[in-house]
């Protein structure tokens, strides 16, 4: 298959078809409202959207985000043809409506029309030594992307310090203050250390994990654990209507910091967690 219709298919599964881990905690939270409340009615509807975007394969939500790629290539490959396939295919996804035109120029403030500008779509780029092409896509809604924080450690006022406990306390702050704000319930990503640039980076590539995939480091994941519990003991719920569920998943990791610095950055990302990504070795294209 071209690159540009493999990319392009990427991104139609992407904006049109919500991934099983994804769909099973919406499912999960659905049966754990009680009959009759807000919440349960808003799980129901968004269940039934979640159905009809997928036989329908039209967008599961109205804002199909920001395109974002990560593309893993082997020795020798040229990042020009990889980068000309994505704008490519963004471009044709937004003709198809698979995307809405969603980059525009802060300067002029005119929209591109087609997805394609200055970093758009985002292309990171890792070259590695397997015989394989792995392209991971991410479409970031910007309503989840307003209510990301970043906090430097210690913070007096929430009597954060320099340790896991203090990282706790920022992050729940953080999902208090959005308070049901970017489509709720949310998926949390948590990046610790590094500088303000690449603490945001790290928080923000944890939403390629999989739902209910825990960090291997043991301490992140006891952390993921304990957040994900008392995030839902807030009672903001689905859309800030209250409810059992204000947290779909939180996946956490760390980086190395400067010694002066202790950032932590919280990327949150709506119950439209969609992201997706392909294989291509030789010939044959696989989706996931």
């Amino acid at each position: 298959m071209e690159l540009k219709n493999a990319m392009l298919e990427l991104i139609r599964r992407a904006s049109t078809d919500l991934s099983p881990d994804v769909e099973a905690a919406l499912v999960q939270a659905y049966d754990r409202e009680d009959e009759g409340t807000p919440a349960k009615s808003v799980f129901g509807t968004i269940l039934e959207n979640v159905k009809l975007a997928r036989e329908a394969s039209t967008p599961v939500c109205q804002d199909t985000g920001s395109v974002i790629m990560y593309i893993d290539f082997p020795v020798g490959h040229s990042e020009k043809v990889y980068k000309e396939a994505a704008e490519a295919a963004a471009m044709e996804a937004t003709k198809l409506q698979y995307l809405r035109p969603n980059a525009v120029d802060p300067i002029t403030g005119k929209n591109s029309g087609n997805n394609v500008g200055v970093n758009a779509p985002y292309l990171h780029f890792h070259q590695w030594d397997k015989d394989e092409v792995r392209v991971r896509l991410m479409l970031k809604g910007g309503g989840s992307e307003n209510v990301g924080a970043q906090y430097k450690l210690p913070d007096t006022a929430l009597k954060a310090g320099r340790d896991l406990k203090g990282v706790k306390k920022v992050v729940i702050d953080a999902v208090n203050k959005a308070q049901g704000q970017g489509c709720a319930p949310g998926i949390i990503g948590v990046g610790i250390g590094g500088d303000r640039v690449t603490s945001y980076a790290l928080s923000k590539e944890q939403f390629f994990r999989k739902l209910g995939e825990p960090s291997a480091n043991s301490d992140l994941a006891a952390l993921e654990k304990e957040l994900y519990e008392d995030l839902n003991k807030l009672n903001i719920g689905p859309m800030g209507f209250g409810g059992k569920t204000t947290c779909l998943g939180v996946n956490v990791a760390a980086q190395h910091r400067h010694p002066a610095t202790f950032y932590v950055a919280i990327s949150y990302t709506c119950w439209v967690y969609r992201r997706k990504q392909m294989i291509i070795k030789g010939s044959e294209v696989t989706y996931d």
